[in-house]
């Protein structure tokens, strides 16, 4: 628990951090923290770090364990559609089991593709997207069922 409330911790601290940096980006907003449901839930910490590059953190709790995330998004227009925007990326993550699902850590490589909408007026943003990932340890294999939708508050 020590552990989880030391990553919480560390995402409200990047979060109010990285609200103090003024970067110009392509997107209509720098930063978004919310959260993001799928076979479970959690935090989700998003900020642009380039025109069309974003990096964002997740702490999932689902039935299996816990889960730390961490993707690198490229950032695409979409012609006609003010405020949606496509992205795709690599990432990574470390994974703790429950005991009756093995147990164990594990740690392993991830996709992503989705959709990104900054309602425009309003400070929130909603994505769509799949997370395609492989474990590497007690529990190996690949996962093609992740993803999930996202509600985020932007600054």
């Amino acid at each position: 628990m020590k552990k989880i409330s030391f990553i919480a911790a560390c995402f409200l601290i990047f979060a109010i951090t990285s609200k103090a940096q003024n970067i110009n980006t392509g997107s209509s907003y720098k930063t978004a923290i919310g959260v993001k449901v799928f076979d479970g839930g959690g935090l989700s910490l998003k900020t642009f770090i380039k025109n069309n590059t974003a990096v964002e953190g997740l702490l999932y709790f689902w039935n299996k364990g816990t889960r730390i995330t961490g993707l690198y998004e490229i950032h695409g227009d979409i012609s006609g559609a003010e405020g949606l925007k496509w992205y795709v990326g690599p990432g990574a993550h470390l994974a703790f089991y429950n005991t009756s699902y093995g147990g164990g850590t594990v740690i392993g490589v991830d996709g992503v593709l989705g959709l990104d909408y900054k309602i425009n007026g309003v400070p929130l943003n909603i994505s769509f997207d799949w997370n395609p990932n492989i474990d590497f340890g007690s529990t190996n294999g690949f996962n093609a069922g992740a993803g999930g939708l996202g509600i985020r508050y932007t600054f």
